[in-house]
């Protein structure tokens, strides 16, 4: 396989994940981080240091729009719950666990 080939696959696979993700606003960002250790936030890092890497000029707050597909804010008031004890405590055993 070629290298433009392969970076059209890694492309259409990226956006299928971030449409995915859109499509499921009811899983919550600390469900992603314990199940997969990266979320919604983790995505737009990425994407806005790619950018940064290639003298594109998207920050963070742009790349969160577009992973979310709406402004951060917007999202986290529609779709954001607070997190459980039961997630939290998840989450830390989580963190240990990579300690």
């Amino acid at each position: 396989m070629n290298i433009n080939t392969q970076t059209e696959l890694e492309a259409a696979a990226f956006r299928q994940l971030v449409s995915h993700l859109q499509r499921h606003n009811e899983v919550q960002n600390i469900d992603l981080m314990i199940l997969a250790d990266f979320c919604r936030n983790c995505l737009a890092k990425w994407y806005a240091a790619a950018a940064a890497e290639r003298g594109v000029d998207i920050d963070y707050e742009q790349a969160r729009e577009v992973i979310y597909g709406m402004p951060y804010k917007e999202w986290k008031d529609k779709y954001q719950s607070e997190a459980t004890a039961e997630q939290l405590a998840a989450y830390e055993r989580k963190q240990q666990a990579k300690s």
